[in-house]
């Protein structure tokens, strides 16, 4: 059985202030972002799921909008993990897949532009990142794993235009 799978907003002092049910084949997100129009953004997908992507729902989170991804792979169509993201000001997505060691750039609609952190510009796993959209600087946030434990960590700068 599939646990229900929700986006819940609270406020600062713990309040429920809405939610919002997940489409069924939106199934383990890592992360969500709602846009300025009000649409969602949210990446999931695991190792025990057929299908890992990036995709776009609608304001009231019934429908989805855009996608990219689909099977697990390392194709540019593809994601072994699409675990985070950050979205610019023109709304182009940067997303981290850490088992691919990438980060890929999506436009608006989620159609892939390209690769901006390829695996030979990092050293372990990316796992988080956040964009300065004003100075155009990407942070990445990398993790080695070894043995069954993250052992070391860094931040990576690169220069995004």
């Amino acid at each position: 059985m599939r646990p229900i799978q929700k986006i819940k907003e609270f406020s600062s002092h713990g309040d429920l202030l809405w939610e919002l049910t997940l489409p069924d084949d939106v199934i383990n997100p890592w992360h969500v972002i709602q846009t300025c129009s009000g649409q969602f953004i949210v990446c999931h997908g695991d190792r025990d799921v057929p299908v890992r992507h990036v995709c776009m729902m609608s304001a009231d989170g019934r429908h989805i909008v855009h996608s990219h991804g689909g099977q697990p792979g390392s194709d540019t169509g593809q994601y072994d993990c699409p675990f985070h993201f950050a979205v610019d000001d023109n709304e182009f997505v940067f997303v981290v897949d850490p088992n691919n060691r990438r980060v890929t750039l999506l436009s608006p609609t989620l159609e892939y532009v390209r690769q901006v952190v390829s695996r030979d510009q990092l050293k372990w796993d990316p796992v988080r990142l956040c964009l300065d959209a004003e100075r155009r600087l990407l942070y990445v946030a990398e993790n080695e794993w070894k043995d069954d434990d993250w052992t070391a960590g860094r931040v990576v700068v690169f220069t995004v235009v």
